[in-house]
């Protein structure tokens, strides 16, 4: 079957895009990490190729074992495209009502959907399906993207550095980098490298405003940025190693996106709008010149049924009114070890 080492050479090393805003009458730079280049168009290829790496290497994962996993679409994915492309049954455990091209991609790449609706748990729900669909069987292998380690590592061995280097060739010093939770990986990880690099660097998770997690310590209310801020706060995430949470607003997080899209070309998705805006909130904060770096984890293919392709409604607190994006420029990446070798 297909080796790590070709599945390396698939992930990773994304452009860094510098993109010029005016906002209430200030212009900055934002830098923000272009995922969709990744091999099934998401940031969650770099996890699951750096599990499923460990776990073969270690000898948790045996060519013979179906891998099964709760995820709400991108990580499902990525697992899906990575395990069959290794030669693995994948099994996906997923809420009711992820879009419905994610379950049209799952599907496509030959593995099994198992649908969790609202009434058997949601999202919680679908992590204990899983766990019990392994019990007492030693041919199933669980990622557990929520609480494995490798999850972080991914990011604090690639992501982050490759971030850094970017941010070097444009002799830039990060101030503060920010990304939405949904495992919290990204942002534990990729914090990890650049506060080693540069400890005053400060790292901020981003959640819904209209759905706290990380500030309640439980699920409350609804939101419609698939991938972030499920129904528990998962245990990789450190909420002491991280500064300030960022909060930003579900229908202004699907402006922005459209935004990103219209103006500049930039296909995103709906977690992207998100990052832009808790982005914005921290680079206009004081009177200096602040180095903001985000990412985009995803394009916007796999939400064309939902409200990103529809006309939002505005709020006299949402801040995509007041933002103005006048343009970009790409930074290659310098191509590090390859992800998976």
């Amino acid at each position: 079957m297909t080796s790590l080492d070709s599945l390396g050479h698939l992930v990773g090393g994304t452009p860094l895009l510098s993109i010029r805003c005016r906002f209430r009458g200030r212009e900055f730079t934002l830098h923000a990490k272009l995922e969709s280049i990744n091999l099934t168009g998401s940031v969650k290829d770099r996890m699951a190729l750096h599990i499923l790496r460990e776990a073969t290497l270690s000898g948790a994962l045996q060519p013979q074992d179906t891998i099964a996993e709760a995820t709400s679409g991108n990580t499902g994915i990525a697992l899906a495209a990575i395990g069959r492309a290794l030669g693995h049954s994948v099994r996906i455990y997923m809420p009711d009502w992820m879009s419905a091209e994610r379950k049209a991609v799952i599907s496509s790449l030959g593995a099994e959907i198992i649908p969790v609706s609202a009434a058997e748990g949601g999202f919680a729900g679908s992590v204990e399906l899983a766990e019990a669909f392994a019990a007492g069987r030693d041919d199933v292998f669980l990622p557990r993207q929520f609480a494995n380690e490798a999850n972080v590592r991914a990011h604090e061995q690639a992501t982050g550095p490759e971030l850094l280097a970017q941010l070097e060739s444009l002799d830039l010093v990060p101030s503060a980098f920010v990304a939405g939770v949904g495992t919290g990986g990204t942002v534990m990880g990729v914090g990890r490298a650049l506060r080693s690099a540069h400890p005053e660097t400060t790292v901020h998770p981003m959640e819904p405003a209209n759905s706290p997690t990380l500030r309640t310590g439980e699920k409350r209310g609804k939101h419609r940025i698939a991938g972030i801020s499920d129904e528990f706060i998962p245990p990789i995430i450190d909420l002491d190693f991280l500064d300030e949470i960022i909060d930003v607003w579900d229908g202004d997080a699907i402006l922005a996106a459209q935004a990103l899209a219209r103006d500049l070309g930039l296909a995103v998705g709906i977690s992207s709008g998100a990052n832009l805006l808790a982005a914005v909130q921290l680079a206009t904060r004081g009177t200096g010149e602040n180095v903001v770096a985000t990412l985009f984890p995803d394009s916007n293919k796999k939400y064309l049924s939902t409200d990103l392709v529809r006309e939002e409604p505005l709020r006299a607190d949402y801040l995509t009114p007041d933002l103005q994006l006048l343009g970009f420029e790409a930074c290659a990446c310098p191509r590090l070890a390859p992800l998976g070798v």
